[in-house]
């Protein structure tokens, strides 16, 4: 088959991507590229002969050698002219495939078996090979590379915000544990998902019709056709694998590609101008804007996003294919197809994710000044109207979020902080010093003063949050072994 320059392709997933993800494209490619679907279902014919010399008692270490041999010689090219002749691709495999094999097992090529016993064996194959070998370690190594994150800046004082306005203190490691949990979930819930899938060998309807014709045992010959695929039976087949078992590993994957779509917002957002809390690794000779040469653009996250827009409907697709009339219709042989795009723009992103994190950049200094500046209302260091209302209200106060409410407003009349006009209103102060006291948190009223003047004496827990999420995922993202749930 004549080779065609890549820069001809319609996807920008084989050229523009491919080549910007080389490595990632070389891990992809056995396991969703077109020579990998027509290898991954030349493995299943090739199990299926073995099952059935298995079940006879016929099948030596030199025929394996050889049957393994013959499906390493067909090529997508010699199937695909074959297949502009049948008009079926696993038929047109089928005849590829019978003039490699040892003479001796030429009939029992396809014997048994449906074209889906084929496809949906071999697609099951795949993904699990592909989850397991490309995507979960690489998932994984994100979230390793948050947890370091989560846990180096776990003390690191930040605005909260909630409705885009600042809220009360935390700290960027607490705001990163977020995705570090979110996301260290959904890769245990894939790993779970991932060891469901199945395959069959039941026949065009499911029933064995085929099969046992063949041998006394149908469903022992099925388990050892899928032994060598490493999967088991589908409880219940038609023509078709009970669809649920992909479903649900790939509703899990758009569950973490969510995650880090909503991871990317949040980061792209710390980074515009008037807030300036992270920044993404700019190259010496990379360029922002082709007129505006002072701009640095967070325009990996925004990639991110970019991707989960683009795959994330898909899902709707997925669904859809759930549905099949009787024992089968063909309604999902196209759109299945399209899985592997999915797959690649999903893998694309946790790619994409994890450059962002290894080479984010927090500002300290803008960390800090966002802190201590002014939230809505305009009033400077109001994120601290909050622990003066639960101190207040702990001296018997019933009304204490009117009174602390109205120190705000005064404070804004005043073009004051909101510790210095709390600290005017005496009665109310001397209350909330006498609970700090108490506390062990304030033993003079100045100490109280600089309790509402730094911010960051109020972050809660976040600090211990932090380290304690990142420590917990990190011991299940380096497991050998998927977690049991």
């Amino acid at each position: 088959m004549e080779a065609r320059s890549i820069f001809r392709n319609i996807s920008p997933l084989d050229h523009r991507y491919s080549l910007s993800e080389q490595e990632l494209f070389d891990a992809l490619a056995p396991w969703i590229s077109e020579e990998g679907v027509i290898a991954s279902c030349v493995k299943a014919e090739i199990a299926l002969i073995t099952a059935h010399l298995t079940q006879r008692g016929g099948l030596s270490p030199e025929l394996k050698a050889a049957l393994e041999k013959a499906g390493a010689a067909v090529n997508s090219a010699e199937v695909y002219a074959e297949e502009a002749k049948t008009k079926h691709n696993i038929r047109a495999l089928v005849q590829v495939l019978k003039r490699k094999v040892p003479p001796e097992t030429v009939a029992l090529v396809h014997l048994g078996a449906t074209s889906v016993d084929i496809l949906d064996t071999a697609l099951a194959y795949r993904m699990q090979g592909l989850t397991r070998e490309v995507l979960l370690p690489r998932l994984r190594n994100l979230e390793l590379c948050l947890c370091t994150l989560a846990e180096q800046e776990a003390a690191s004082p930040q605005v909260g915000r909630t409705h885009g306005q600042h809220a009360v203190p935390i700290t960027l490691g607490f705001a990163l544990a977020e995705y570090v949990s979110r996301l260290g979930k959904s890769i245990v819930e894939i790993e779970r998902r991932v060891q469901d899938l199945k395959g069959k060998l039941a026949g065009a309807v499911g029933a064995y019709n085929a099969a046992a014709l063949i041998t006394s045992d149908p469903e022992a010959l099925e388990r050892l056709y899928l032994q060598e695929l490493r999967l088991e039976p589908s409880e219940h087949s038609t023509q078709l694998v009970e669809p649920e078992y992909l479903l649900r590993l790939l509703l899990e994957f758009n569950v973490a590609f969510g995650i880090l779509a909503n991871l990317a917002d949040d980061l792209r957002n710390l980074q515009r101008s008037e807030i300036g809390e992270l920044r993404e690794t700019f190259e010496a000779d990379q360029v922002g804007s082709s007129t505006m040469p002072q701009k640095r653009n967070p325009w990996n996250a925004e990639h991110v996003k970019s991707l989960w827009k683009a795959f994330m409907p898909r899902v709707m697709t997925f669904f859809m294919d759930q549905i099949s009339e009787h024992q089968r219709d063909l309604t999902n042989s196209a759109s299945q197809r399209f899985i592997a795009d999915y797959v690649c723009g999903f893998s694309l992103a946790v790619s994409r994710m994890t450059n962002i994190i290894q080479g984010l950049k927090p500002d300290q200094e803008r960390l800090w000044y966002n802190l201590k500046g002014e939230q809505g209302g305009g009033v400077p260091g109001g994120i601290m109207a909050e622990p003066a209302y639960i101190l207040l209200a702990e001296t018997g106060v019933s009304d204490a979020h009117e009174v602390i409410r109205k120190v705000t407003l005064k404070a804004e009349q005043d073009r004051c902080s909101f510790a210095e006009a709390l600290f005017r209103e005496t009665p109310v102060f001397e209350r909330i010093w006498g609970k700090l006291e108490e506390l062990g948190l304030a033993a003079s009223p100045e100490e109280a003063l600089r309790f509402f003047e730094n911010p960051q004496n109020y972050c809660g827990l976040a600090v211990q949050k932090a380290k304690a999420l990142a420590g917990k995922y990190r011991i299940l993202a380096t497991r050998t072994e998927p977690v049991d749930n």
